[in-house]
């Protein structure tokens, strides 16, 4: 019987993840073990969040995953407009529209990467 890989998209770049493998962070997780990482260029706890431009893609072509699973993304913000601050959310067949609340995450210690 062949072993059962799981395949995760970064950019053109398929990796092959081991049986069983779950990825559920916290907030708190994403915040200060991932994207602090990320802008102060640490090494990150694992390389499971590919770095794209979302809006490249619709929703239901967004590489890894389901659309019955959260996914998780990297992704710089683009102008709308050279010299203001709205965010371009535009894709190909429409826009990223933000939804839910906004909540504030809070560290439960101070944690360096």
């Amino acid at each position: 019987m062949a072993e059962r890989r799981f395949e995760f998209v970064r950019e053109n770049v398929v990796m092959r993840l081991p049986p069983g493998f779950r990825f559920q962070p916290t907030g708190e997780e994403l915040v200060f073990q991932y994207l602090k990482c990320k802008i102060f260029s640490c090494p990150l706890p694992a390389t499971v969040i590919p770095h794209i431009n979302i809006c490249r893609y619709d929703p239901w072509d967004l590489p890894a995953g389901n659309m019955e699973q959260e996914r998780y993304f990297f992704c710089n913000n683009e102008a709308k407009y050279r010299n203001g601050n709205r965010i371009n959310r535009t894709t190909a067949s429409g826009y990223w529209k933000a939804t839910g609340v906004d909540r504030q995450i809070v560290s439960s210690s101070s944690r360096n990467c």
